[in-house]
């Protein structure tokens, strides 16, 4: 590989890393009071006997597994199980309903089928916009769910069904990578803040 190439590589890969800093500082000035709204209704949720349901597409699909890992599993320190479902890894689940009904409705089934009063359904969508999702959302308002809405690019049509108990974490950008990036971080803040509510 030639300097020239190498050099053009470096310059694109430092402009990554210089626009995800800025998109978190701007996330850091705008989000913390949201999050903590979000691990306080989580831990309220858990200890309360309730569970939460993640769900999302491709890389959001990812991170609604990466979370829930953490709370069965553990985040950083052992503690009991915590109730959280991915409705992102039942391909039998979601080929079924994608065959038989519509892939709009994959989700909101599972929360139909799962979900009840007071459960708190993690929704995941870098648009705002995704059907699947949305439907999601609006099955589990009916059963009396909260909803925990991880966005980007202005919050898309996420942000009109959200009401005052709901919370939104929005990461401040329109790009993709960078929106999924912060997404981490806030899913790691989650994790992090119920753990200290339920160990400290």
């Amino acid at each position: 590989m030639d300097t020239k190439t190498l050099n053009r590589l470096s310059e694109r890969a430092s402009a990554h890393f210089v626009e995800s800093i800025a998109v978190k500082q701007e996330a850091l000035r705008l989000l913390p009071e949201q999050v903590a709204k979000g691990v306080v209704a989580m831990a309220n949720c858990l200890q309360s006997g309730g569970k939460i349901l993640a769900c999302g597409n491709g890389g959001s699909a990812a991170d609604a597994q990466h979370f829930a890992a953490e709370l069965v599993g553990r985040f950083e320190r052992e503690r009991r199980e915590l109730a959280a479902i991915a409705l992102t890894t039942d391909s039998s689940i979601l080929t079924a309903i994608a065959n038989d009904y519509h892939y709009d409705e994959i989700f909101s089934k599972q929360v139909r089928g799962l979900g009840k009063k007071d459960d708190i359904l993690l929704a995941i969508s870098t648009s705002g916009n995704s059907k699947n999702v949305l439907a999601a959302i609006e099955a589990a308002k009916k059963i009396g769910m909260h909803i925990i809405a991880l966005t980007g690019n202005g919050g898309g049509k996420i942000a009109q069904l959200l009401g005052e108990r709901d919370v939104h974490l929005c990461a401040p950008s329109t790009r993709t990578a960078r929106i999924q990036e912060t997404h981490l971080v806030l899913l790691h803040s989650l994790c992090d803040g119920v753990d200290h509510l339920l160990l400290d």
